[in-house]
């Protein structure tokens, strides 16, 4: 990791610590280190991780900032992660990845997307915990969560989005949605606040699902304001091909705010073993001027936007098993997966693609996962 990004391990020892200084045994810097050093390693729970610091030795304890030669037991990390500000924590995380960004910019010409999804954490949900559903937002390029927050029960995630607007340093991103967060509203604090957006529109937004469906289906008489881009791609047995066709033509047309383009994105997906075909076409606007993101760009950005579900959300379910977690008490399933952000992040950064392999070799050479963090033996 580059020298001018500041290390994990010192983020941590700037969360302040909620507990009284009587009976209190272990630094919370410590703990939040080994934490997320034994997620690295794909311990899953907070007993998983409890076991994980009893396994590799008084060193390893002392290099992650313990005082003592023991570490937590399950029902004091159990207590620690109900109580942390989470507030803090992810205010504090949320700064560190911004930190990165600045260091590690996209290169010329390139643009840098962040896409919002919400996830519920079904395990979690089940037992009542609060803040079991949590809207993030996710670089494109480096794999870092840049911001995360709590969608209420008996809410959705339309009047969170505008807080994780609001969070999020716009300038130069690229935020991509889904349809549900397709909002005049929305798209007006991102534009305001100097960003761009990429949106798809479905039959939530009637009006402007109608324009642009209308304006494609007679192409020539705006094929001067046309651009097009394909792609087609071949693996796990099918063949995926892309299209987009975009458009200036509903510029001041529509009231929408910041609108530039319009674009039509059809997708067709054979299943070579099968020959079974699947057909689908989606609309779709953004803030990018043509002179910016021309049709290739924005085939792109609009297949980028996935990386939440593959690159983060799936990780948590399959890898860290976040799903079947029915933690509840406080903020634990909050902190959680925090955390597993936290460290998803970190390993994307250190240019691991399979997360689970790479969890499994930190588990053989512990230091290695420690190295991640900004600990090393001799510190």
């Amino acid at each position: 990791m580059p020298k001018q990004i500041m290390p994990l391990r010192q983020v941590l020892v700037e969360i302040s610590d909620f507990r009284h200084k009587r009976g209190k045994r272990h630094p919370l810097s410590a703990i939040l280190a080994l934490a997320c050093a034994a997620m690295l390693c794909g311990y899953k729970s907070y007993s998983a991780i409890a076991e994980w610091g009893r396994n590799y030795g008084c060193a390893l304890t002392r290099a992650l900032g313990f005082t003592r030669d023991d570490t937590p037991c399950a029902a004091t990390l159990h207590s620690v992660l109900r109580g942390i500000d989470v507030t803090q924590l992810e205010a504090k995380l949320q700064a560190w990845a911004e930190s990165v960004r600045t260091a590690l910019p996209p290169m010329p010409g390139e643009e840098e997307g962040v896409a919002c999804d919400g996830k519920r954490l079904r395990g979690s949900s089940k037992q009542g915990a609060p803040g079991a559903h949590l809207l993030s937002a996710l670089g494109h390029r480096l794999g870092l969560t840049f911001t995360q927050q709590v969608v209420a029960d008996q809410t959705n995630e339309i009047p969170v989005m505008q807080r994780v607007v609001q969070d999020l340093v716009l300038t130069g991103l690229v935020v991509t949605v889904d349809a549900q967060l397709t909002q005049q509203h929305i798209a007006q604090a991102i534009v305001g606040g100097g960003g761009d957006y990429l949106m798809p529109v479905k039959e939530n937004q009637p009006q402007l699902y109608e324009d642009i469906a209308t304006l494609f289906q007679e192409p020539r008489m705006v094929a001067e304001t046309l651009t097009y881009a394909q792609t087609v791609h071949l693996g796990h047995g099918r063949i995926e091909e892309r299209r987009l066709t975009a458009s200036t033509a509903l510029v001041g047309y529509t009231q929408w705010p910041g609108l530039q383009q319009v674009f039509r994105l059809e997708r067709r997906v054979t299943h070579k073993k099968s020959g079974q075909r699947r057909h689908e076409v989606v609309y779709g606007i953004t803030s990018l001027a043509p002179e910016r993101a021309d049709a290739e760009v924005l085939l792109r950005l609009s297949r980028q936007h996935w990386c939440v579900e593959n690159k983060l959300h799936w990780v948590r379910d399959v890898t860290f098993d976040e799903d079947r977690s029915q933690v509840r008490s406080g903020h634990i399933p909050h902190v959680m997966a925090t955390l597993r952000n936290t460290v998803i992040g970190l390993m994307r950064l250190n240019g691991e693609t399979n997360i689970a392999a790479a969890c499994r070799r930190f588990a053989a050479q512990p230091w290695q996962a420690l190295a991640l963090l900004g600990i090393h033996p001799d510190n």
